[in-house]
């Protein structure tokens, strides 16, 4: 089950995952040698290079650059002539490598729109979920996204897509599908679907701006027990409204404890991880930052709690940034006992900025600390109850998805045996058992 709340503005804040993060701004450029550089460089590869350089000096959370001469890359990279954007791009690559810094890299214009589609946790199209048949390889809808153009259209799961506007889909990837489908909003696009027990047929959609999904919840009977199952996939800006939504629901549905799943996310917006702690924690800090001139801040909880019911938290080796910071703040304010595997130890925090030629740049400005002071960065957070998966059982459930949260998944089922035995047998118990290992 999943809940979709009505848009709201876009979150101008910190992304921070796995892999990158983002806050929409523009970089401004400062004067060089008595003109402009905007003035000497309009029109120019090297507009975007400066740009790149400016923000890196401006924002990286390392004053020393990795012990690099800022400034001789500065003049470098402006010494260069650059024929094509392709030519700056790769020098701006070049020059960032030495940072040693993974999380600060440059996007492209194709990448800079995923990304920002990603976090915006939006895409203009028709929404359906691609994937191919392991048996006929042929390209097909995994589902179609609720209240989209393709739900109302009543199009299923299951259905093959023959042709997108008149082209073959044959040996196409979802990926390649997707970059067909995805268009103005208000334009239309025809599917040719193939259903058994209909044959081939056309149906005509018009594109949409469409929320995705990033949170799924429902109730599941555990014996006597009545368990809120929620699954956050990212922290998109709009799962925190999601979550809301989610938690809302489930209170009212007479359950006994709660599972929230964090496996598999690599992380999203700083401001979306914070709001949704807030939804569990009645007080305690959430997180503290630390930025390049030793400036801290400090998040906590607010007294708005939606829930005081008991919780698991699910992690492994995929959950990282924000949602290490979501496990982190439960954790260590004893509001949730952590199961599954150690999480994936990255504790800095990104911003991305777009460019004038529409490609962007993600920059570590600042490192985070849990409500501990740990420092996790390349360690993780290791779980309360510790219970690796064999790689047989990793590839089973990432293959068949809907074996999650079932007595297929052995983490799931652990985080229900610690809640039967520890905490609905003693409702007063508030603090997590001691580590252990299962293996």
């Amino acid at each position: 089950m999943n809940q979709y709340p009505k848009p709201f503005p876009w979150l101008k804040g910190i992304l921070f995952t796995g892999a990158i993060a983002t806050t929409a701004t523009l970089s401004l450029l400062t004067p060089m040698g008595g003109r402009s550089v905007f003035a000497a460089l309009q029109d120019s590869p090297k507009n975007v290079v400066d740009e790149v350089w400016q923000i890196v000096n401006r924002e990286y959370v390392d004053h020393t650059f990795n012990q690099v001469d800022w400034q001789a890359t500065r003049q470098q990279l402006l010494s260069k002539n650059y024929s094509t954007q392709e030519q700056a791009y790769e020098a701006i690559r070049n020059a960032l490598e030495p940072l040693g810094d993974p999380y600060t890299r440059f996007l492209d214009p194709e990448q800079f729109q995923a990304l920002t589609s990603q976090t915006s946790g939006e895409l203009s199209g028709v929404g359906i979920r691609m994937g191919v048949d392991e048996t006929t390889k042929r390209l097909l809808v995994v589902e179609p996204i609720e209240n989209s153009p393709a739900f109302k259209a009543q199009i299923k799961a299951g259905d093959q897509i023959v042709a997108i506007d008149g082209k073959s889909t044959d040996g196409m990837s979802p990926e390649d599908a997707s970059a067909l489908i995805r268009g103005e909003v208000g334009t239309s696009i025809t599917l040719q679907l193939s259903r058994p027990g209909r044959g081939i047929f056309d149906v005509t959609l018009t594109r949409a701006q469409i929320e995705l999904p990033a949170v799924h919840y429902r109730v599941k009977e555990e014996g006597e027990m009545r368990v809120g199952y929620i699954s956050l996939d990212e922290f998109s800006s709009h799962a925190a409204e999601q979550m809301e939504r989610a938690i809302d629901n489930l209170n009212g549905q007479n359950i006994n404890a709660y599972v929230l799943d964090l496996r598999g996310n690599p992380g999203g917006l700083l401001h979306s991880s914070i709001e949704i702690a807030r939804m569990w924690m009645e007080n305690g800090v959430i997180v503290r930052t630390v930025d390049r001139k030793g400036g801290k801040q400090e998040f906590s909880a607010n007294r708005k709690a939606l829930t005081q019911l008991p919780l698991v938290v699910l992690v492994d080796g995929n959950s990282a940034s924000a949602s290490e910071i979501l496990t982190g703040a439960l954790k260590d304010n004893k509001r949730a006992t952590v199961v599954g595997s150690r999480t994936f130890g990255k504790a800095v925090v990104q911003s991305v900025h777009s460019l004038s030629d529409g490609s962007g740049l993600a920059v570590t400005i600042s490192r985070y600390y849990p409500p501990s002071g740990t420092d996790i960065n390349h360690k993780g957070i290791v779980p309360d109850i510790n219970l690796d998966l064999t790689r047989e059982q990793q590839q089973r459930l990432a293959s068949e998805p809907d074996l999650r949260a079932t007595n297929n998944d052995p983490q799931y089922q652990r985080a229900v045996s610690f809640l039967e035995t520890n905490v609905l047998a003693r409702p007063n118990l508030s603090q997590p058992v001691k580590p252990i290992s299962i293996r």
